[in-house]
């Protein structure tokens, strides 16, 4: 049995394997700004710079893994966006926030949703 930090990563280890193989260079994982800000994903598609929440669920009993993102969790996601992006020795024009959403059973399903 995995612990929840074993099954985050996981998630985001699909979630990585996904993003590769649809174009985009994962550049940083798991990047802290505080305690309640983490983005676990930071990739770049062309000249965008992609910021990716995971959220992962063995299966939709409780909801699915998008409905796991609260308003909170979003405000602190831009928060430490915004802060990534003034620390950033390179300087991006284009960026965005995208959400992954796995379900591992009854089949491994990946849901993106881009520009949240």
């Amino acid at each position: 049995m995995m612990n929840k930090r074993e099954f985050g990563s996981k998630g985001e280890d699909l979630a990585c394997e996904y993003l590769t193989k649809n174009g985009y260079e994962i550049i940083e994982r798991n990047v802290h700004f505080s305690r309640f800000c983490e983005i676990d994903i930071i990739a770049k598609q062309k000249d965008t710079l992609v910021f990716v929440e995971v959220k992962t669920r063995k299966n939709n009993d409780f909801g699915t893994p998008l409905e796991a993102i609260t308003q909170t969790k979003l405000n602190n996601i831009k928060t430490g966006v915004f802060s990534y992006l003034q620390s950033a020795s390179h300087k991006y024009k284009n960026f965005r926030i995208d959400v992954i959403g796995i379900t591992l059973q009854p089949a491994l399903k990946i849901d993106h949703l881009k520009s949240i």
